[in-house]
């Protein structure tokens, strides 16, 4: 396999990788994996620091990106709690920007407002990756999923994934509909009309090549599912809290639902669960969340190692 230069490159979207650039950060991940575990120990980020910015709230995301980083030998400064920063005092984005780029080697950043990395992009010198902007993008999340599926069914691009929930303003499932669409992977989007993808992601994932179909019922879409890919209806994305009420409990997975399903299936979710996912679900062999929960160590690891030129 041909090895693509990351050194110095911003990771804002899944679309701005090629399915080539994913295939390397994907194998590169899997070189990574005993060093996530604890098994072997690198040095190869020692001297560098990672600035992790979350203007947002974040557990599996902030906290793999923290663990990759010192798993690899790094440091790491951080905001995790915005009005304890000079945002309180109306610092703009592009300053604080500024302001990380002259302290780390790499900008970690989520923000509630779609384009928010692209736009620190402009103003950083060091690379910046998007951990997730508002409803927008969510590319090592993606990444992270494309890992998980291929190392659980041994390929990404015969599958049948069917994402199922909030589709809407779930950034999750917008950048793995791009991705999975570079792999000619057949997609299924379940959700509630008022939630379901919007016209022009679609658009544009039909366009890649997609085979694409909609429907409302997951009892339907999950006889011949390969990957569920569960999402939370998210309350915080709603400007209306009476339409939040209408589509909160539309989608609940247990046993009984997953007795229609192939016994090969895999259930993955983002995380974090509310109700839509049974914890009966967790001690089945379809569970795959919380592996999937881990791969994000290895992945970021390979990412981190990537743009900052420790590996190429």
């Amino acid at each position: 396999m041909v090895k693509m230069d990351f050194h110095g490159r911003d990771i804002i979207s899944i679309k701005d990788l090629s399915r080539r650039e994913i295939d390397t950060i994907i194998s590169t991940a899997k070189k990574m994996v005993p060093y996530a575990k604890g098994e072997k120990k690198s040095k190869i980020m020692d001297g560098k620091i990672l600035a992790t910015l979350f203007f947002e709230p974040s557990t599996r995301t902030r906290l793999s990106f923290e663990s990759a980083m010192h798993r690899l030998g790094g440091s790491v400064i951080s905001v995790a709690e915005p009005m304890s920063t000079s945002k309180a005092k109306g610092e703009s984005l592009a300053d604080t920007i500024v302001m990380a780029d002259g302290y780390s080697d790499v900008i970690v950043l989520r923000h509630p407002h779609e384009g928010a990395s692209r736009l620190a992009s402009e103003y950083a010198k060091k690379p910046v990756i998007n951990a997730g902007d508002g409803s927008g993008q969510h590319p090592t999340q993606c990444l992270l999923d494309l890992y998980t599926i291929k190392d659980l069914k041994g390929n990404i691009e015969r599958n049948n994934v069917v994402l199922l929930g909030d589709l809407k303003y779930g950034r999750t499932a917008h950048s793995l509909s791009h991705a999975l669409a570079k792999y000619g992977a057949s997609i299924t989007l379940v959700a509630p009309p008022s939630l379901q993808m919007p016209k022009h992601i679609l658009d544009a994932v039909k366009d890649e090549g997609a085979e694409v179909s909609q429907t409302a019922s997951i009892e339907d879409a999950i006889k011949d599912a390969d990957v569920l890919y569960v999402t939370r209806i998210q309350k915080e994305r709603f400007p209306d809290p009476a339409e939040y009420a209408k589509v909160a409990n539309s989608y609940r997975i247990d046993a009984k639902l997953l007795e229609k399903a192939k016994k090969t299936l895999i259930v993955m979710h983002p995380l974090p669960r509310v109700d839509e996912i049974s914890p009966e679900v967790d001690k089945t062999p379809h569970a795959a969340y919380f592996k999937q929960a881990f791969n994000g160590v290895p992945v970021r690891m390979a990412l981190l190692a990537l743009v900052s030129g420790a590996i190429h």
